[in-house]
């Protein structure tokens, strides 16, 4: 992966994802927001993470996200992640950019450290999705589950460990969703 700036620019060096993780090397990720208007709202779809994931295995996170690999562009990382996990084959139009969030901890799992440092680049999908027709990749996903965008950010707030998924990325779609023309939602 590429080495990154606090921006996301790569700084012409790169790092195993490995050490990236071990060390705390700030490094890129693309997130897609999976998103659908409910009855009650903004829904969002959240994929529960297989539990041989190396990080916050069995917990409900991102539609589709994954790490930028060196060379690559945040916008064709999201099409492939998308793709790769739930079967989604989007093309650039389908993604419009969202923002950018930093991620940034350290947490223990499986006995070993595991400090994250990301700049991860969101992006939204809006096309009508049916998750029983989804082609989940087993080894990332175990399932999915529609879920109110309003009732997730309430959980994190709370400190619900039933969700891994970041607060800044659920706030950053949710003032992004907020903002959309009414004819468009």
């Amino acid at each position: 992966m590429d080495i990154v700036d606090k921006n996301g620019v790569p700084t012409g060096t790169t790092v195993e994802r490995k050490t990236a993780h071990r060390e705390g090397v700030r490094h890129r990720t693309a997130h897609v927001w999976v998103v659908r208007q409910g009855a009650g709202g903004w829904e969002i779809l959240l994929q529960k993470r297989a539990l041989s994931k190396e990080s916050f295995p069995g917990c409900f996170d991102t539609s589709s996200a994954g790490h930028i690999t060196a060379g690559d562009e945040p916008l064709s990382s999201a099409m492939r992640e998308l793709y790769e996990e739930l079967g989604i084959c989007a093309e650039p139009s389908d993604l419009p950019f969202v923002g950018t969030f930093d991620i940034e901890y350290d947490k223990e799992f499986y006995g070993a450290m595991f400090r994250d440092r990301e700049v991860a680049f969101v992006y939204c999908y809006r096309k009508p999705v049916e998750i029983d027709k989804l082609t989940l990749q087993i080894e990332e996903v175990d399932s999915v589950k529609w879920f109110s965008l309003t009732e997730v950010l309430r959980e994190k707030e709370a400190h619900n460990h039933t969700f891994c998924v970041p607060i800044d990325s659920l706030k950053l779609m949710d003032s992004y969703l907020a903002k959309l023309p009414k004819e468009d939602v």
